[in-house]
């Protein structure tokens, strides 16, 4: 096995694609077994996307299955995806991208359960591309020549800025990236730094309330039902240890559809482990809760990623895929 700090060196390419916050400066859980319950640490990001594992928390699907949860807020995958790998952790949350190169670069990692998908609407997704409302640039083809900000460079979301470009007409090789954490790129949009930004809830809805433009659903133009998040474990410790993974990936299936039957719970879930004000909360666009990977759209997802080379060679998906 690949020691921590040389998991650490390769994971600190490896961050996730959504980030609707600042961390948490400490578990929201006490992680307290009671009696026959098995304790398990899972990494996550506080953003939208991970609504459904609180609520499972909350709901008791997790206990029912025998497990006491303890959520450990990270910053993104730089951090949970070596904690994982090594054992600190039981299991993560991570963006499907960055699953795709840490299974390229020979990490021991094994999706168990989806986590969030697109919407498959456009114009009402939660992530979108957008420029200033009085933008001369009207379709993703205009963004040839021009400035794009992502919060992580190659990575899920300059690949599906592509492929809206690509989708409208466009030369998505033309296209400038710049990396900007989410909450600053709306400044720098105003200020005219950058032509367009990439964003996620609850920055899409900050930006278009402020009169920011959706010029593309980017997730949408990607693939089909595109899974954007996932969690995961290691492949060594889901066979060691299948009937954990069983429980689990049965509590968070119970808890992707409970979010998704129940947006409300999720609107109101929000506010306790993010820093989203029940207002916005109110106003956003949720990502939709499938409980199973879309197995295609991953697939899709491989192919731009290869275009783009992102990725040099094909992903072995019936070893990474539950």
């Amino acid at each position: 096995m690949k020691s921590y700090t040389a998991v650490l060196a390769v994971s600190a390419l490896l961050l996730t694609a959504g980030c609707s916050s600042a961390p948490l400066s400490q578990s929201q859980s006490s992680g307290t077994a009671g009696a026959g319950e098995e304790k398990i640490q899972v990494g996550i990001i506080p953003i939208v996307d991970v609504a459904p594992i609180y609520l499972g928390q909350e709901q008791g699907f997790f206990k029912d299955e025998g497990l006491a949860l303890e959520l450990v807020p990270a910053q993104g995958g730089a951090a949970i995806v070596p904690a994982v790998t090594s054992g600190t952790m039981d299991f993560g949350f991570s963006n499907i991208s960055s699953m795709l190169l840490a299974k390229l670069r020979g990490l021991d990692v094994k999706i168990v359960s989806a986590g969030a998908s697109s919407t498959g609407q456009e114009g009402k997704d939660f992530g979108a591309i957008l420029v200033k409302k009085d933008s001369a640039i009207s379709s993703g083809a205009d963004l040839a020549g021009k400035t794009v900000a992502v919060n992580t460079l190659n990575n899920i979301n300059d690949t599906t800025v592509r492929a809206s470009i690509r989708k409208a007409g466009g030369d998505p090789s033309a296209v400038k990236f710049v990396e900007l954490a989410f909450p600053d790129m709306q400044a720098a949009l105003e200020r005219g730094q950058v032509d367009a930004i990439q964003v996620v809830e609850p920055f899409l809805t900050t930006g278009t309330g402020a009169g920011d433009k959706v010029l593309a659903s980017n997730y949408v133009d990607a693939a089909d039902g595109l899974t954007v998040g996932a969690y995961f474990t290691t492949a060594a410790a889901a066979a060691s240890n299948p009937e954990l993974v069983e429980k689990f990936s049965a509590a968070m299936e119970k808890s992707l559809k409970y979010a998704q039957d129940n947006p409300d719970a999720v609107r109101k879930i929000l506010p306790t482990y993010t820093k989203i004000d029940a207002a916005t909360a109110e106003k956003l666009t949720l990502p939709d809760f499938a409980d199973q990977i879309n197995r295609a759209s991953v697939e899709k997802l491989v192919a731009l990623s290869k275009g783009d080379e992102l990725l040099t060679s094909d992903v072995n998906l019936d070893e990474l895929l539950p």
